[in-house]
């Protein structure tokens, strides 16, 4: 069978698991499928869910089309300015009870502002997931994830296709790591829970993943 065994989060080891974000740190993810995994994230993540975007930013996360559950403990913030974005992050990431704190920056992250972020996660012990644009990374981010939508320029084989005919593809790239390899996942995740299939793309061979450079 091409799919293979679905993933139960609540009973496997976590390092058999990719996706899990170093807790205490703060992550980065870009590309046009960030959101959703943002959203696959908050569902790891079981508490308060802060998720940081500028004021002007038409597109938010719509209440109804949120997993189940998500909308009663995420809390949208709207500040006006990229200072006033990275002040509430810091912020946010220093109070204790939030769980996960996504933040949408519409700026490049200096190396100081990273830092400081990444200071105050160990400070609330907290995990922070900033969604930024290409190439708009900080070097202090502990992981950096590329996530698209499988289109269909992205071979998989049929049985995984068929396997997804209720779900949406997804391809996430893990480029950066600071404690571990790297690698890609093409992923069957259907939205409503945490778990998840993976699907192995037509003719290719999984191997080690390169270590970090």
């Amino acid at each position: 069978m091409c799919v293979t065994t679905l993933h139960n989060l609540a009973s496997r080891p976590a390092p058999a698991d990719p996706f899990t974000l170093t807790k205490t740190r703060v992550h980065e993810a870009e590309g046009p499928g960030r959101r959703s995994f943002a959203l696959f994230q908050t569902l790891r993540h079981p508490g308060a869910v802060l998720w940081v975007l500028p004021a002007h930013e038409p597109q938010r996360p719509m209440l109804r089309g949120l997993p189940v559950g998500l909308s009663e403990r995420l809390l949208l913030l709207t500040p006006r300015s990229e200072t006033d974005l990275l002040w509430c992050v810091e912020e946010a990431l220093r109070a204790a009870p939030v769980a996960l704190v996504i933040a949408e920056p519409q700026q490049l992250l200096s190396l100081t502002a990273g830092r400081r972020l990444q200071l105050a996660a160990e400070t609330g012990r907290t995990t922070g997931l900033m969604l930024i644009r290409e190439d708009h990374g900080s070097s202090a981010t502990e992981t950096r994830w590329r996530c698209d939508p499988v289109s269909a320029h992205v071979p998989v084989s049929r049985a995984a296709t068929h396997a997804a005919a209720d779900s949406t593809l997804h391809r996430w790239a893990l480029s950066k790591n600071k404690k571990g390899t790297i690698g890609h996942w093409v992923v069957n995740w259907h939205g409503a829970s945490a778990a998840f299939d993976l699907v192995p793309e037509t003719g290719e061979r999984r191997q080690p993943a390169e270590p970090a450079r």
